[in-house]
């Protein structure tokens, strides 16, 4: 019988070790994570501080983005007669296929679509 006695109490000491050192290291990970919510909560301040000068103007820039947004349609409809009045007609002839398009040029240029609506700067040869 006082074999199981002193065999209760080790089981009892090693577990109560063991729960000392699991809850040792979770307060450390709670006292780390506890820091790094500290050092965020400065940064949204500072961030929030920063925004507080910014709000009107993002404000003024909305309003402004919603006029230019309702007049798109507008301008894309006026844009669209604009290319029915200079593009020709096409011709009842077969016309010759259209070239490939070739490759687009270095790299951060962009192929011009200005001779795709018939557009030819004064002076320019065709073929160009």
């Amino acid at each position: 019988m006082k074999r199981l006695v002193v065999l209760t109490v080790v089981a009892i000491a090693v577990l109560t070790g063991g729960l000392a050192l699991y809850l040792f290291w979770a307060g450390t990970l709670l006292t780390r994570i506890a820091g790094n919510l500290e050092d965020s909560a400065d940064l949204v301040r500072e961030i929030d501080g920063n925004a507080k000068v910014i709000r009107p103007g993002v404000a003024h820039i909305n309003r402004i983005g919603g006029v230019v947004a309702g007049a798109l349609p507008l301008l894309y409809g006026m844009a669209e007669q604009i290319v029915r009045g200079v593009v020709p007609p096409a011709s009842p002839r077969v016309a010759e296929p259209a070239e490939p398009a070739g490759p687009a040029g270095p790299p951060g240029t962009r192929r011009s679509r200005l001779r795709d609506v018939g557009f030819a700067p004064p002076g320019a040869v065709h073929g160009n």
